[in-house]
């Protein structure tokens, strides 16, 4: 009896400090603390960030009223991108086009003296692909005139351009309805185009699913 009464007594005094039970259980909840913070530090690691509202396109003026700012964690790419801590440049362009939503990076912004492609309007009455919209590439040919069959064989006269805007518009026909496709055409490249548009050579625009210019 004297022996389970002092077993009792023992379970039911005070742990002391030297008690390792205790000092391992003060080391379980400090460690769990620790790693409670620095995950919500790790998670709070964000930055303030412009982000396009919509779609803009090459050569369009890039404002504030353009931008929404988003909170992100970019980490080491930080600097690729347009920050509200960094501030918008003044008079900047797109020289490259920025998908709605799409964060702004550094370096498709640009002086306007800077843009080495130029938008260029290429009607069209044959229907294009879903996939031919702002952003993807295409191959426009060209089949200039022929006064022994009406047109020469085409041409292949702009390998994987990129559309910059697709737009409806009235045809000359009244019934039916073309497409407008501007493409983006570099310096080089203008002259031929310009000059087949001048001739009133046949031009057709034929979706690129490769994506790349030759």
């Amino acid at each position: 009896m004297g022996v389970t009464t002092a077993a009792a007594a023992a379970r039911l005094r005070k742990p002391s400090w030297r008690d390792p039970r205790l000092l391992v259980g003060i080391l379980l909840v400090l460690a769990s603390l620790a790693g409670v913070i620095a995950l919500v530090g790790t998670a709070d690691r964000t930055i303030q960030v412009y982000a396009a509202r919509q779609s803009i396109a090459v050569g369009q003026k890039v404002s504030k009223d353009d931008l929404a700012v988003v909170k992100v964690r970019l980490d080491d790419v930080e600097s690729s991108y347009v920050t509200l801590a960094g501030g918008l440049p003044e008079g900047r362009v797109a020289i490259q086009r920025i998908a709605k939503n799409q964060l702004v990076p550094q370096e498709s912004l640009g002086a306007a003296d800077s843009l080495d492609r130029k938008p260029v309007a290429i009607a069209i009455q044959e229907s294009l692909p879903s996939q031919a919209v702002a952003g993807s590439r295409v191959d426009v040919w060209v089949a200039h005139p022929d006064v022994r069959n009406g047109f020469g064989t085409p041409q292949l006269l702009l390998p994987g351009a990129e559309i910059a805007q697709v737009t409806e518009g009235a045809s000359t026909l009244g019934a039916s309805k073309e497409k407008v496709v501007l493409v983006l055409v570099t310096d080089e490249q203008m002259p031929n185009l310009l000059g087949a548009q001048a001739n009133k050579a046949k031009i057709a625009v034929v979706w690129n699913p490769g994506g790349a210019s030759k």
